[in-house]
């Protein structure tokens, strides 16, 4: 293979030198985190819609609770204790 051949690397070819391969290891490095931050942040924002949600459900179970006069703590099929 003639020198030209081993420097002319095809698009998507493994590098070949020191320096090529020190570039695309941090292009690849860089690329992850990239998605990393990408998944980071859309697990951050489904956790924030999950907690408003909570928040509305409970908002709306103490509505309904007090429409029917049920105070906190109070369960409808309690027994006494003996």
């Amino acid at each position: 293979m003639s020198a030209a051949a081993k420097t002319a690397a095809p698009a998507g070819a493994a590098p070949q030198g020191t320096q090529e391969l020190t570039v695309f290891v941090q292009n690849l490095l860089q690329q992850m985190q990239g998605r990393f931050q990408e998944m980071a942040d859309a697990i951050v924002n489904r956790i924030d819609e999950m907690g408003t949600r909570i928040d509305d459900l409970e908002k709306s179970i103490g509505d309904i609770m007090q429409q029917a006069g049920i105070e906190e703590g109070d369960t409808p099929n309690a027994q006494p204790s003996r």
